[in-house]
């Protein structure tokens, strides 16, 4: 736990750090729907070879940071949800206040999920809990009120990034930007690429 806790806490400070600098390019008119190569304000970068730098500064941001700080997280919440398990009735239920607060829970994680691009991290979570309560019931246990808005939350992040997913499949310039089986756009690059331009005209 305290491991997962310290990777946590590095990936999510190398992830910010490298955020910091995409929104000084973002207000600058880096267009996040194209790859890096392809933006007409890193295509005017002298010299050149400080697009390497770009490069591996995306890296930081996008794979290195991201995967060491969700990887730790999805791990923590498993490990919380694992103790989430009763055998007394009453607390099998949600509270109201819970059931209020499920849909900007399964809202949060599908913003992770899409904008951190961490779609594996999630399933391969979201599938151990469903094998633990699997597990737990053969023991005569099941879920408490934690575990159920946790499993619920993750079923809601599923659903919305399917119908997400099943919403863009059509896109042609997102789909460039991310090729093959695992089609997961960010908000961010649907943002800038059909939404930032009518925005700022109706700003103006």
């Amino acid at each position: 736990m305290y491991l997962c806790i310290i990777t946590f806490v590095m990936g999510s400070s190398i992830h910010l750090l490298g955020e910091s600098i995409n929104q000084r390019l973002l207000i600058s008119g880096y267009q996040t729907h194209l790859t890096l190569r392809e933006n007409p304000i890193i295509k005017s970068i002298t010299p050149h070879t400080l697009i390497d730098s770009f490069e591996l500064l995306q890296y930081y941001d996008e794979s290195l940071g991201l995967c060491m700080w969700y990887v730790p997280l999805f791990l923590i919440l498993f490990l919380y949800f694992t103790g989430c398990f009763t055998i007394v009735k009453a607390e099998k239920k949600m509270p109201v206040s819970a059931w209020i607060l499920l849909g900007p829970s399964g809202l949060y994680y599908w913003y992770l999920v899409t904008e951190g691009q961490i779609f594996i991290p999630f399933i391969f979570t979201f599938f151990a809990m469903m094998a633990t309560v699997l597990h737990q019931k053969r023991k005569g246990f099941l879920p408490d009120s934690n575990g159920l808005f946790l499993l619920y939350s993750f079923s809601i992040s599923l659903f919305l990034v399917s119908v997400w997913v099943a919403c863009l499949w059509n896109d042609k310039v997102l789909r460039k930007k991310y090729p093959g089986v695992m089609y997961i756009p960010e908000p961010w690059a649907l943002y800038t690429l059909h939404l930032r331009d009518k925005h700022t005209t109706l700003t103006d």
